[in-house]
């Protein structure tokens, strides 16, 4: 067992390398909720009635729902796109040649998908407490810690399923950016939808996972709201989505590169055949 958490680490810290040396993944996960936290509080202004964000200023509706935006960057999104692209180039079928375990790999891609989220919402929230006055209570510390790790963990679970269904890295960028992108506008993360939106846009958001988790975690972060804060309703539909996102996954997950893929491994591997 200590054997396996020792590899577990180092191919932690491992696959926190890989990420650094990407900037454009690291740009899109940590520095652009950032940029728009900045500026839709610069061009909203931070008082309660700058927005139609009911009696809380722009900067605590953004904070949190950019945390989360975050979150989902980091994990849903990263975690599709990068197992699809290193078992198009396959890295993946070389993994299960070597004495790794497979599970130590795959539970290092998704715990360092998880580290680089916490980092990314860390900062979100950082910020919107130094720079604008955004409300944290230490009571309400523990529902934010676990909100954050439910929705991390059910989107990490989701991007792995989705690195399954995608049969190549270019479908999986385009169907992660595709899904993600609608969820954050209905979520009420990008905009607020107000009280009175279309039904049928409502019942879409409700059936989706992101809305819950964005609607937990500003409970938590919200002045209005009485410790400890936790939505556990929400919880238990992230907890479900989580549910089929493994099942999903067991079922389509695969190591090999899809036939007649555009992979230069598996191009390679197809001449040498």
């Amino acid at each position: 067992m200590t054997g396996d958490v020792a590899l577990l680490t180092r191919h932690v810290r491992a696959q926190n390398r890989f990420f650094w040396r990407v900037p454009i993944g690291a740009f899109f996960t940590l520095a652009l909720p950032v940029v728009m936290l900045v500026l839709f509080v610069a061009l909203f202004g931070n008082d309660t009635d700058a927005t139609a964000v009911g009696d809380i200023t722009p900067a605590q509706f953004y904070t949190p729902a950019l945390a989360v935006f975050a979150v989902g960057s980091a994990t849903y999104t990263n975690i599709a796109i990068n197992l699809s692209t290193r078992r198009e180039d396959g890295i993946l079928r070389r993994v299960r040649g070597t004495p790794v375990p497979p599970w130590i790999y795959m539970a290092g891609a998704i715990a360092s998908a998880v580290w680089v989220a916490l980092v990314s919402a860390s900062v979100m929230v950082a910020l919107g407490v130094v720079a604008f006055d955004v409300n944290i209570e230490l009571a309400k510390l523990p529902a934010m810690l676990l909100t954050f790790a439910v929705g991390a963990a059910c989107f990490a679970t989701l991007g792995v399923a989705l690195a399954g269904v995608a049969r190549s890295a270019s479908s999986a960028s385009a169907l992660a950016n595709a899904t993600i992108l609608p969820m954050a506008f209905i979520s009420d993360v990008f905009v607020n939808l107000g009280a009175d939106p279309p039904p049928w846009l409502r019942l879409l958001a409700d059936l989706l996972p992101l809305k819950h988790f964005a609607t937990a975690f500003a409970e938590a972060m919200s002045p209005f709201s009485e410790a400890p804060a936790i939505l556990w309703e929400r919880l238990g539909v992230l907890v479900a989505w989580m549910a089929v996102g493994a099942l999903v996954a067991r079922w389509r997950f695969r190591w090999d590169p899809s036939p007649g893929s555009s992979g230069r491994t598996s191009r390679r591997g197809g001449r040498r055949g």
